[in-house]
Parts: C-alpha cells; sequence; structure tokens
C-alpha cells in the first residue's frame, strides 16, 4: 500500500491563486474546446459508438429504426464527457500549472477563470445527462457512474492520495460501450457489453501508466501519487505487464465478434506482451515508455475498428 504524498505548500498555492488572479480573462471559443479535452471526448464517442454497433448487429436491430435513439445517447455522451473534462479541469487547475503537459491549459494559465471553467462542466454535464435519459433511462444511469467516479472518486479524492487513483478512474473510461449498448438494449442481457467494459477497464492502467513513467517528474513535482512517483519503476513495470497479459484472455472471450477479430485481438495481444516485457530489458525507460503509450492508443484504436467491421460479414 502507497502513502499520500504530501500536499503543495502554502506559498506555492498563494503564488498559484496570484498568478490565476493577474492573468487577463480573454478566454474563446477554443479554450472552451481546450478545456473540454476533446481528444478524449473523441476517443470514448468510438467505444460509446461501438457499442451501439455491436448491439444493432447482435440484437438483429435496424440502424434507422433506431436513429433518434442513437443521435440523443452519442450527443448526451459527448457532453458528459465535456462536462467532466471540465469539472477536472477546475478541480486540478492548482496542480496543472506544475506539469508541462498541463501548464498551458486556459483553466490553468487563468485565461478562463474558475468560475466559467465550473459551470462549462456544471451545464455540459447535466445537459448530456437530459440527452442520455431521454434517449435511454440505463444509458443515462452509466453516464451519471462514470461520471461521479471521474469527479468525485477520482479528481476529487483518489488522484491526490493514492496510487491506486489510475485503476479506479478506470471505471469511468470503461463505461461509454454499456452506455452505446443500453441505447439499444437496455436489458444488457448479452455478455457483450460487460466483456466490452472488461476490456476498456484492463486496457487503461497499462496505458496511463506508460504516461506515468514519461512524465514521472512532473507529477512528483506537483504531488501526485502515480505508482511510479510512490513505488518506482520496477513495481510499476510489473504491475503493467499484469494487465497487459490479463487483457489478451479478456479480449478473446469476445468470440461472438468472429475469426477476423480473435486473430486481431491475439496477435496485436501478444505483440503488446512482448513489448511490456522488453520493459525489463531495456535502459531506456521514458523511450520505452512512449513505445508502449503510443502501442496502446493503436491497439484500442485497430481493435475497435476490427470489432466494428467484423460484424458486418
Amino acid at each position: 500500500m502507497s502513502k499520500p504524498l504530501s500536499s503543495l505548500d502554502s506559498t506555492q498555492t498563494i503564488d498559484t491563486a496570484s498568478n490565476l488572479a493577474d492573468k487577463k480573462k480573454t478566454g474563446t471559443f477554443k479554450d472552451f474546446l481546450e478545456i473540454c479535452k476533446t481528444g478524449i471526448v473523441n476517443s470514448n464517442l468510438v467505444t460509446t459508438f461501438t457499442g451501439i454497433w455491436l448491439a444493432l448487429k447482435l440484437t438483429d436491430q435496424l440502424f434507422l429504426d433506431n436513429l433518434v435513439k442513437i443521435i440523443l445517447v452519442l450527443a448526451g455522451a459527448a457532453l458528459v464527457i465535456a462536462g467532466g473534462c471540465c469539472l477536472n479541469n477546475f478541480i486540478d487547475r492548482d496542480i496543472d500549472q506544475l506539469m508541462e503537459r498541463t501548464r498551458e491549459r486556459p483553466s490553468a494559465t487563468g485565461t478562463l477563470i474558475p468560475r466559467q471553467v465550473l459551470w462549462a462542466g456544471i451545464i455540459m454535464s447535466t445537459l448530456g445527462t437530459i440527452l442520455l435519459f431521454m434517449g435511454s433511462p440505463v444509458s443515462a444511469i452509466f453516464g451519471l457512474i462514470g461520471l461521479f467516479v471521474y469527479v468525485v472518486i477520482y479528481t476529487m479524492w483518489l488522484k491526490r492520495t493514492h496510487s491506486i487513483n489510475t485503476i479506479v478512474g478506470g471505471v469511468s473510461g470503461a463505461v461509454p460501450p454499456l452506455i452505446g449498448w443500453a441505447a439499444i438494449d437496455p436489458s444488457l442481457s448479452s455478455m457483450v457489453p460487460w466483456l466490452l467494459f472488461l476490456f476498456m477497464f484492463l486496457w487503461q492502467p497499462p496505458h496511463f501508466l506508460a504516461l506515468a513513467l514519461k512524465r514521472v517528474e512532473e507529477y512528483r513535482r506537483a504531488g501526485i501519487p502515480m505508482l511510479p512517483v510512490v513505488a518506482g519503476f520496477e513495481v510499476t513495470k510489473r504491475q503493467m505487464i499484469i494487465y497487459v497479459a490479463a487483457l489478451i484472455p479478456a479480449s478473446l472471450m469476445l468470440y461472438e465478434l468472429g475469426t477476423v477479430y480473435l486473430i486481431a485481438a491475439g496477435i496485436l495481444g501478444i505483440a503488446w506482451l512482448i513489448i511490456s516485457i522488453a520493459g525489463f530489458y531495456t535502459k531506456d525507460i521514458i523511450k520505452w515508455s512512449r513505445i508502449m503509450f503510443v502501442f496502446s492508443l493503436n491497439y484500442m484504436t485497430i481493435l475497435f475498428i476490427v470489432m466494428i467491421i467484423s460484424v458486418l460479414f
């Protein structure tokens, strides 16, 4: 078990507040898009749509018959995810200033004042939940679960206190396929949506731990107890291998998606495991972590595209 790191000192907090106050407030539409983290929104919409698409095909329903629900759920999911990201930026605006990766965010520079960021998050989260409920009440429930885990449990609590933050926070990133599937099949009687949830849950720790390795000194400076900061590189690499190894059988359990998918999942899973193990034999940990991070993105993107294509035949 890791111990919480100490909080930022009072002088640093005062300086941060002063810097924010001195900034000229010239927020633009582009600034609001940036605090929505459009990259995260887009990637989660891909997994949401995959849930919708697989539910349509595996339950023999027609796309056009469900078009209104699909539009409502995709729009609602996008707004809930964007709202959660805004709330994350609002809460983390102090520590974001201390990290090279995040210090130029409008919420960290003061280009957008905290009140603007907070209300953007609240409005988008509320509107998104309403749209989800209109499309499917079950989708709305999953959306609220993901939002609560990301904003309250991960951002407000575990991110600053414990190294299990990445694992617990992974629940929010694994929910989008369930949101999508529930739009078409609210009963979720098939095992496929739950396997998609498991797939995404196992994928996230090695993905984000690779980023934590690459940015370990930034996290240390910001006082964020990511696993590499509190336990070191060797423990982190072992954890990553465990999750990647578990991901292989989990991905193969989606055998209903057909032979093409199974071949792709097997090849990509074994390749990622080999790269993971190679981390114990490399001297350049930062370079290896970059490779792991990029491969994890390609792994997820390719497999979800294959999932969508595989059910067409």
